[in-house]
């Protein structure tokens, strides 16, 4: 994953200092896990974080980031065992040898300790590692003035966009439910399955645009629109009319949903979580949603297309200026006909969850 580090800027002025940074440069107290940092001019412009151990090669789609950001130097922080992160700090210094890229420090950091692999002086490298601890730091005091944040571990993280229990929970299965009813009385009551997509299909791009007002205005949708968009963006011209509307003040929205929808309903609104995400700069987010629609339906293409391109360190301006307009939209894909609502019912075979 890469995270923009653009700003705020933190002054780093040794090994202890990069440990305290690196939190919140990738947003949580890492554990078995690889981060390079690239700088340019001296300021952090990308943090990379992959879990140890990987397969070597793994690191190999560093090369272009660093060229497409233009660093000039990295540094290269690896946690946990050594057996775990000696080979993958090996594998990003010999990476940044052949790319020109300078390393500025690559330390390990195990157990309230940390060891450098380009320092050998014992007295302030000592083999049995030096202490540090990176809450207490004069960094980690700046950062939090910053208005930086620092989770104790990813899975603090992965909670920040878990499904919602309790009587949130309940409204939204009962809401759903009726939503879904809903749906089921007006196709059995139609005539015409094309005419009934037209007009389902009409409805959710009218939610969608309604729903990023509403965001936009500070309000929260209720349940039985939440519902209702939940089953719409299962209709991929759906979804895709928030693909391509999306701006990076939408991640509220689609958080929200991601928290509150039925798990079935979940995989296009984290998806464009993902997808808010990215664009904002915050890729470990977008990882951790991505994980999410993925846990629940591996095959929903959206997910797996925007999981490679952030496993390939793919920059988000890639997609800038080539996303279709809605009218672009409706020129490629035609008339709204049944079959575009195939996912949907599909989804709605799905087994109702019983009630807590």
């Amino acid at each position: 994953m890469t995270t923009d580090t653009s700003e705020p800027c933190l002054t780093l002025a040794g090994p202890a200092d990069i440990l305290a940074a690196v939190p919140y440069l990738v947003g949580f107290h890492p554990d078995h896990s690889l981060i390079v940092v690239g700088l340019a001019q001296g300021r952090a412009k990308v943090a990379v974080r992959w879990d140890l151990p990987f397969p070597p090669g793994t690191l190999a789609p560093l090369s272009r980031l660093w060229e497409r950001e233009h660093v000039e130097r990295i540094i290269v922080v690896g946690y946990g065992p050594g057996e775990q992160v000696t080979p993958a700090i090996d594998e990003a210094r010999s990476l940044a040898a052949r790319a020109g890229v300078e390393v500025d420090e690559a330390l390990r950091a195990h157990e309230g300790r940390y060891w450098s692999y380009v320092c050998d002086l014992p007295q302030c490298c000592p083999p049995q590692g030096m202490p540090y601890d990176p809450r207490a730091s004069r960094v980690a005091a700046e950062a939090t003035v910053r208005g930086l944040v620092a989770l104790p571990d990813r899975r603090s993280l992965e909670r920040t966009s878990a499904p919602l229990t309790g009587p949130v929970r309940l409204a939204m299965r009962r809401a759903t439910s009726d939503a879904v009813a809903e749906l089921r009385a007006g196709l059995t009551a139609s005539g015409d399955a094309d005419a009934f997509a037209g007009a389902f299909v009409s409805a959710g791009l009218a939610r969608v645009r309604a729903a990023l007002a509403t965001h936009a205005a500070g309000d929260r949708l209720d349940d039985a629109v939440a519902a209702r968009l939940g089953l719409d963006l299962a209709v991929v011209r759906v979804r895709d009319e928030a693909w391509t509307l999306m701006d990076g003040t939408h991640l509220g929205l689609w958080k929200d949903l991601t928290r509150r929808l039925e798990p079935r309903f979940v995989p296009p609104a984290a998806s464009l979580l993902a997808m808010a995400c990215w664009r904002s700069g915050d890729s470990t987010l977008a990882t951790v949603a991505l994980e999410r629609a993925l846990a629940i339906d591996p095959g929903y293409s959206m997910a797996n297309l925007l999981m490679h391109a952030l496993q390939s360190l793919l920059s988000p301006d890639t997609l800038r200026g080539r996303l279709p307009t809605p009218a672009e939209l409706d020129t490629a894909m035609g008339p709204a006909h049944s079959g575009w609502l195939l996912p949907l019912l599909a989804a709605l075979e799905e087994e109702e969850p019983h009630a807590a």
